[in-house]
């Protein structure tokens, strides 16, 4: 197979487990596809501007202050003034924020886990074992 197969045939084994996972968020099944990446940005960088949030996920800031009303009364972010800039309003996850997200990785790991399990030899998992740095280093390059 050569890299051009290999990529494409990459790509696609990816996008199909991506889709996969994406199918077992029982626990945040209440929230948009945009609600999901503003929660995940959230748990990347911590605190960010509404107007940075709107710019990453590539909405409007009426869209974003829409989206975050509605997750910050279902306790899921929390607003803080800026200390050097009064008029700024920082948004983050609240505790039961973050514990959403943590019940949520679980239940996809343990997803995983289980098709892992029932899918694969003892061989198999071994030889994806070994390929994990080697998808890892994938994604490191930019």
């Amino acid at each position: 197979m050569d890299t051009s197969e290999l990529s494409s045939s990459l790509r696609a084994v990816v996008s199909t487990l991506h889709k996969e996972l994406r199918k077992q968020l029982y626990s945040v099944s209440r929230f948009s596809l945009t609600e999901l990446d503003t929660i995940r940005y959230l748990i990347r960088k911590g605190s960010l501007l509404p107007s940075e949030l709107a710019g990453l996920t590539r909405i409007k800031t009426q869209s974003m202050s829409q989206i975050l009303n509605k997750m910050e009364e279902q306790g899921v972010v929390a607003r803080t003034p800026s200390e050097a800039d009064k008029r700024k309003v920082y948004i983050s996850l609240t505790p039961y924020g973050r514990e959403m997200v943590e019940k949520n990785r679980y239940e996809r790991d343990e997803w995983l886990k289980g098709v892992i399990e029932k899918t694969l030899t003892g061989d198999e998992i071994a030889l994806l074992t070994r390929a994990l740095p080697v998808l890892q280093k994938l994604t490191e390059t930019r």
